[in-house]
């Protein structure tokens, strides 16, 4: 059941930088460019990071439009979380929206999905989960994903979710 957003509001920015369409200037943005004591090849490196996490998000949105676990949908609340790790992926694959889930940062790492959306939780973080308060011991079907999510998240459980529960 869908968390209600307006009891979770709070003001842009507060959680998470907010997302800036492609080719915008941020504050912060602006002030790296104007830095002239970062050499300029190091600029551009942060400023190409600092867009490459919004422009994922917003792909991530074209998919999904909550957290599959919580139901939150307020985007201030959610991220746009990774199956394949940044580390792992090619460039193409770090901006990919099917590469993405939208969670909330109380379970963002913690959880995986098999094909069919159940909801599979590591035993080394459960108990962690619990003490946050989310239900481990409940069966959630978070529903359907794309091919490409579903190719995404075979990775994730098997690279991933194994790397962590060790």
């Amino acid at each position: 059941m869908p968390v209600d957003d307006d009891v979770l509001s709070s003001p842009a920015g507060v959680f998470e930088m907010p997302a800036f369409a492609e080719g915008s200037s941020s504050l912060l943005e602006a002030t790296i460019e104007s830095d002239l004591q970062i050499p300029e090849t190091d600029r551009e490196a942060l400023i190409a990071a600092r867009r490459g996490p919004g422009l994922f998000k917003q792909r991530v949105m074209q998919i999904e439009r909550e957290c599959r676990v919580t139901g939150v949908r307020n985007p201030v609340h959610l991220r746009g979380s990774h199956c394949k790790p940044w580390r792992d992926s090619s460039n193409g694959e770090r901006l990919d929206g099917e590469n993405g889930l939208l969670l909330t940062p109380t379970i963002d790492g913690f959880i995986s999905f098999d094909n069919s959306g159940e909801l599979i939780v590591s035993p080394a973080h459960a108990p962690s989960l619990n003490r946050m308060g989310v239900a481990t011991d409940r069966i959630v079907n978070a529903g359907t994903f794309t091919e490409g999510q579903k190719h995404f998240l075979q990775y994730h459980r098997d690279s991933v979710l194994l790397r962590v529960a060790r």
